[in-house]
């Protein structure tokens, strides 16, 4: 009878494509992982793997087998991890990945500061843009802006994110200001082209009318802060995140255009596979991270 470690070092397996890889991973030798797994396919009395000098190739049963296998260890994680808040003390890792701009912000700084309240737990943060593919990625949490289309995975909002158009007082008394968005296209606007369509579509509202202006500018960037940095050196008009320009905005070193015309606004969610029994550490992480963006809400 297989039991769920086995299952695991196969699932292991076939995501590292090769018998040594994964037997480093699981901290044992080749030959026995390959034991371990001759023993499987012994025990299920299938064969799971056809085998040569150089790869791996999934039998019929092995696939079947691997779409049932491969959630064993984070099945096993979330039990373990459902009990441990039975004893107050939060163990393991979180693995997350969230946006640059809200992870430089305040995530990595927050982040550290629930690790400090739970000392024998450990985050491991990546900061970046794309959506990944959590499941894929072995991702437990992410942070995330935007429009949401994987319905296999929960989404708690958590605040709006409200964008804005500004640029620095040097531009304005170089080139003026325009007094809709309309005029932006007589002015050199920096792109966003962290999104994969529509970085060149300034859109606003007024009055419940949907405007849309395809703006032209001599430069685009798919960092924030690189356009933040073009903007405060008077080298154009920025569309961008609020909170990423918001302490510019206080200081002066920025001024906000069109206020009478509303920029884009994008929800903020702590997204995170479908679980019947979500781990305390990871709903835990996230009551707190909500909290440091509502003690920040001025920025957004």
């Amino acid at each position: 009878m297989a039991n769920a470690n086995e299952l695991a070092l196969f699932a292991l397996l076939v995501n590292a494509k090769s018998f040594k890889k994964a037997s480093e991973l699981a901290g044992i030798s080749p030959a026995a992982f390959s034991k371990k797994i001759a023993k499987l396919e012994q025990s299920l009395e299938v064969q799971l793997l056809y085998r040569t000098t150089r790869t791996l190739r999934l039998t019929e049963a092995g696939e079947i087998l691997y779409q049932h296998a491969k959630g064993i260890d984070k099945q096993v994680s979330d039990a373990l991890s459902a009990v441990s808040d039975f004893s107050g003390e939060l163990t393991g890792t979180i693995k997350m990945t969230v946006p640059t701009i809200s992870g430089e912000l305040l995530l990595a700084e927050t982040v550290m500061e629930f690790c400090q309240h739970h000392p024998n737990l450990n985050v491991d943060m990546r900061l970046e843009n794309e959506f990944v593919d959590l499941i894929q990625e072995g991702q437990d949490l992410a942070i995330r802006t935007g429009e949401l289309t994987d319905s296999s995975l929960i989404a708690k909002p958590i605040i709006q994110s409200n964008w804005i158009v500004c640029c620095a007082p040097s531009y304005k008394e170089q080139f003026g200001l325009p007094a809709t968005p309309d005029e932006l296209v007589e002015h050199n606007c920096l792109a966003y082209t962290y999104q994969s369509k529509g970085a060149r579509e300034w859109r606003f509202t007024q009055n419940d009318q949907q405007i849309c202006i395809n703006i032209k500018g001599n430069f685009a960037a798919n960092n924030a802060q690189a356009l933040r940095k073009a903007a405060i050196a008077g080298h154009g008009i920025v569309y961008v995140p609020k909170c990423c320009v918001y302490e510019d905005l206080q200081s002066g070193a920025l001024i906000e255009l069109l206020p009478d015309f509303k920029a884009r606004s994008l929800g903020v969610y702590a997204v995170y596979p479908f679980t019947k029994h979500q781990a305390p550490k990871v709903k835990m992480l996230i009551e707190f991270i909500a909290e440091a963006y509502k003690s920040k809400a001025e920025y957004f």
